[in-house]
């Protein structure tokens, strides 16, 4: 082999392997998919009228995702207080409500788990696996802590402190789709 060929062949060659450390790295950030939500508390105050009607789990290509549903009088929803805490504790009681994991997330509904007359609207057929989380990838147990007071708090047992988000989707009028609460924990920093 003539040495000009020999030696482009060699930038080629160092040209595609750096190419190739720069798609590594790139593969870096979209594996977390460029998730920058943090860890910090996520709350919103709204006076509403809505009741818990059910909670489900899905999982996401970069995250798990538990939903609430609410309903009552509004197409809307806005109260809920999510954080990391040491420990959630059972409303009313104050017991201690162990979940799976190596960080607990505390999710406070704005909204009760039984109507006016205290008649349940969702009642888990088990307290300690609401939804079943196995084999998801951040997820480890949800849990529940009680309907209180016109609140309604489960224990979300995940992996590790990671990144989470909390948004509301409106309901539909007129319709069974009901407002939600959304709660999304990456599956990394």
């Amino acid at each position: 082999m003539n040495r000009p060929l020999f030696r482009l062949l060699v930038v080629l060659v160092s040209v595609v392997v750096s190419l190739g450390v720069i798609s590594a790295a790139s593969a870096t950030t979209s594996r977390h998919c460029g998730i920058t939500w943090g860890s910090l508390p996520k709350t919103s105050e709204a006076a509403d009228t809505e009741m818990v009607f059910g909670v489900r789990a899905g999982r996401h290509a970069c995250f798990d995702r538990l939903v609430i549903d609410v309903g009552g009088q509004d197409t809307t929803f806005g109260s809920y207080d999510v954080r990391y805490v040491p420990l959630v504790l059972e409303d009313g009681s104050g017991r201690p409500v162990p979940v799976r994991g190596a960080a607990d997330l505390q999710i406070v509904v704005g909204a009760p788990a039984y109507d006016e007359y205290g008649n349940p609207t969702f009642l888990p057929a088990d307290r300690q696996e609401v939804v079943n989380v196995s084999g998801f990838t951040t997820f480890r147990q949800v849990a529940w802590a009680g309907s209180f007071e016109g609140s309604t708090t489960l224990a979300l047992g995940v992996r590790a402190r990671l990144p989470f988000r909390v948004f509301t989707v409106p309901g539909t009028p007129q319709s069974d789709d009901t407002p939600r609460l959304v709660i999304d924990v990456a599956h990394a920093w």
